[in-house]
């Protein structure tokens, strides 16, 4: 089997270039075999600065790379094998999946998958109807020092775990959804699903949220938007702590994020499970709601 002609919507992203280069650049120190980005049609949103003063520049960039342009996702979708869709604001996914779905190529939707919970459950639905394999990751998951530190077997089961990282905010993205995203779901590659609620502790500068899950071990995620900008985390076992520096590993995350994306694009197969995503735009969701109101919210 050839590489995948791989398509991408959205060129509104610094993730859309660096995603390019990464399957494009066989010279590129952490290339990534298997598939290229041949095909793709940028996207932006009015409203949304960081989106539309973005598009022009970076479409830019992914054409020089040797991506053809085009003028709609219908034509990516009829051209490619799989597609990527990167466009950065959340709430036009579920539009963008809508259209693409019935094309029924595999379907990578960059962070944040969606901002509401009830557009991730119609998103799922519409993967199941049409038959379409989807999947959506932070690259965070993927970063080598955390899989490492999750691959100990000498400390006994995970008691505990305190998730950190630079939390930005935008008007258009709610909340936690922009920057909140990636320490969230680094604390669900590390526990997995079954949150039962949610608090938030905020000011200007930081956040914290505290939560229990359903089997009455507590986490945390803090989020700064003053002071260091360092991702990571101390994951608590039964006999002893580590802790994880994403920001020292040696390979990008974005590239062992790719590596587990075009795997998925060429068996179908997600390696998030949905109901995961579901739950994690559900927390968000709980998580903003909480900051609001100050109280504990369900999730």
């Amino acid at each position: 089997m050839g590489d995948l002609k791989i398509g991408m919507i959205g060129l509104d992203t610094s993730h859309a270039t660096a995603f390019t280069k990464l399957l494009n650049d066989p010279s590129h120190p952490f290339y990534v075999g298997g598939g290229k980005v041949v095909m793709a049609h940028p996207v932006s949103s009015s409203d949304f600065n960081l989106s539309y003063s973005r598009v022009g520049p970076i479409t830019k960039e992914v054409e020089q790379l040797g991506v053809q342009i085009v003028h709609t996702m219908e034509e990516v979708a009829e051209h490619c094998d799989a597609i990527l869709i990167e466009s950065v604001d959340g709430r036009v996914h579920l539009d963008q999946v809508s259209k693409l779905c019935k094309f029924k190529k595999p379907l990578f939707i960059d962070k944040p998958f969606c901002l509401t919970t009830s557009d991730a459950r119609r998103i799922v639905e519409l993967a199941d109807q049409y038959e379409t394999p989807i999947m959506s990751s932070s690259a965070l998951r993927y970063a080598e020092s955390l899989n490492m530190a999750l691959a100990i077997e000498d400390k006994g089961k995970i008691i505990g775990a305190d998730c950190f990282g630079p939390m930005e905010i935008v008007d258009t993205q709610r909340g936690y959804f922009w920057y909140g995203i990636h320490a969230i779901e680094m604390l669900y590659t590390i526990v997995g699903t079954g949150a039962k609620h949610v608090r938030s502790e905020s000011n200007e500068d930081f956040d914290v949220l505290v939560s229990e899950w359903q089997d009455g071990r507590l986490f945390s995620v803090r989020g700064n938007r003053k002071g260091n900008g360092d991702f990571g985390a101390v994951i608590h076992f039964e006999k002893g702590s580590e802790y994880v520096s994403i920001n020292s590993s040696s390979k990008p995350f974005y590239a062992s994020l790719l590596e587990n994306v075009l795997s998925f694009l060429k068996d179908g197969k997600t390696r998030v499970p949905l109901h995961e995503t579901i739950e994690i735009i559900r927390f968000i969701e709980a998580a903003n709601e909480s900051k609001e109101t100050g109280k504990k919210v369900y999730i």
